[in-house]
């Protein structure tokens, strides 16, 4: 999947997409396109200039992405990950799937051929995946004040 336009703090078209499928609200697209930003920058994929079509090296996969949500999602909410995506009604990670799909339709995201649903199925389980892997970092007493 790939960005196509920079978001800002609104946009109309995903207020269209709200209206259609009104399963995920808008922080939740918001979200969304950080976690891509993150991960396109987590995998080293170059962002295509402003305007330009996206390439082959620019094009990040939905396993790619569930897998750059969920470590965006650690650092950004931690522990809470969890809550947060059960309050945007996010339940498995084919939810990301229908939300990628809602922003390939109306030109805000694209996708290759290849690309499907499917390829964002049963990635892992939402209940326990945004737990593995995560750590408390304590910094030494020393450091805190800084």
């Amino acid at each position: 999947m790939e960005q196509i336009k920079i978001m800002g703090s609104y946009h109309p078209k995903i207020h269209e997409i709200i209206k259609k499928d009104p399963r995920f609200p808008y922080e939740a697209y918001e979200f969304l396109f950080q976690a891509l930003a993150y991960t396109q920058k987590l995998l080293g994929k170059i962002k295509p200039p402003e305007g330009a079509e996206p390439a082959k090296e620019h094009h990040v996969s939905g396993k790619q992405l569930i897998e750059g949500i969920r470590k965006f999602a650690l650092d950004e909410f931690g522990l809470m990950a969890r809550c947060v995506f059960n309050q945007w009604g996010i339940k498995k990670t084919g939810d990301f799937g229908n939300m990628v799909f809602n922003l390939v339709e109306i030109g805000l995201m694209s996708k290759t051929d290849n690309d499907s649903l499917n390829d964002f199925e049963d990635i892992f389980d939402i209940e326990t995946g945004l737990m593995r892997d995560y750590v408390i970092a304590f910094r030494p007493e020393n450091e805190r004040a800084r």
